[in-house]
């Protein structure tokens, strides 16, 4: 049998009072008298009336919801911010509607238009790998407060929440090239990938200051900077002539595949090849020898996040402007660079 859901009206005709009645009694109006709120909420409360958010919302024109989407929620970094995510969004009287675009296009086209089917105040939202058309998170931006975080794109004029991406990569291969390493590989994603990029100019950057020359056969890109791929990136270097005496990667996956590709080939780390990864993640800490890397605060993007985003809802909108937040980064050393000097 269909369960049959209680509504406004039904608790009406019981009471043989209006709907409208009804409604305001159980949003307190001082107009309603305590007697008949009294025996409003008590018959609600035996019916176990639930109040339609998405109708209150839209009679309201708030829903005290926020959308956001990810492109993988099982990612170590991002469930960090999610669950930041949460936490801020709770405290600020605001639930979360979470979704996953898998690195897919289309999904999350289709997210984003979920979000504003559903009503949401604001929308949080971390791009995939492959967002080029940028269209529909600007009509999405048209109709609600949208901010960027983590995976980002400069075509879209909103504020957004990154980590300072160059200035980590720099620190990295400074570090490197301060225990004496001088051929730097770095295994990175394709040039539409962001993060990549910015992480990509920051190596750069770091041979240029240290007037090291810049090898391309030492860049290897990738569609999927995974621990699979990570291996087969550094089967490839190891076949070099000259073959490189440390490996950045910009993910702590890629660089924990390089390193049980090294030790497959009996490579000593980090006297003959160092390795460098990014993010700090879990797996990070397990690996042998414990991979050096850069901690993300993923915490910190998180509350940053929505702090900016409900400060754009509850704002009128010409008293914002959009801006950049860059997060600093910190870089943990641990035995796959330790060189003993």
């Amino acid at each position: 049998m269909k369960k049959e859901v209680t509504t406004l009206k039904k608790i009406a005709q019981l009471l043989d009072i209006s709907t409208s009645t009804v409604s305001r009694a159980l949003n307190n109006h001082p107009d309603i008298s305590e007697e008949t709120t009294n025996k409003v909420k008590k018959i609600a409360k035996k019916l176990n009336y639930m109040p339609n958010i998405f109708a209150k919302g839209f009679r309201l024109h708030r829903t005290n919801i926020i959308g956001v989407i990810v492109p993988n929620v099982l990612s170590y970094f991002t469930s960090s911010i999610l669950k930041e995510i949460l936490l801020q969004a709770e405290i600020k009287g605001y639930r979360v509607i979470i979704s996953e675009s898998n690195n897919d296009i289309d999904k999350e086209k289709e997210m984003l238009n979920t979000m504003l089917q559903f009503g949401v105040d604001g929308i949080l939202m971390s791009l995939t790998k492959h967002t080029i058309d940028v269209e529909p998170i600007l009509y999405a931006l048209n109709q609600k407060p949208l901010i960027l975080f983590d995976k980002v794109s400069n075509k879209v004029p909103c504020s957004q929440v990154i980590i300072d991406g160059e200035a980590a990569a720099f620190n990295a291969v400074e570090h490197l090239i301060n225990i004496g390493k001088k051929r730097i590989a770095i295994l990175k994603e394709f040039e539409q990938s962001y993060n990549s990029e910015k992480r990509f100019q920051g190596y750069l950057r770091a041979l240029k200051t240290y007037k090291i020359p810049v090898d391309e056969k030492l860049i290897l890109s990738t569609d999927d900077i995974s621990l699979k791929k990570g291996r087969r990136l550094t089967s490839q270097l190891i076949t070099l002539k000259e073959k490189p005496d440390a490996i950045f990667s910009i993910t702590d996956a890629a660089a924990i595949g390089a390193i049980q590709t090294l030790k497959k080939f009996n490579f000593k780390i980090p006297e003959e090849i160092a390795v460098i990864g990014f993010s700090n993640s879990l797996s990070s800490t397990i690996v042998e020898p414990q991979l050096t890397t850069i901690d993300q605060p993923g915490k910190r993007i998180g509350k940053i996040a929505v702090d900016c985003l409900i400060e754009e809802i509850e704002k009128p909108k010409e008293h914002l402007t959009s801006k950049t937040i860059e997060i600093k980064t910190n870089l943990i050393i641990r035995n796959s660079t330790l060189v003993s000097l």
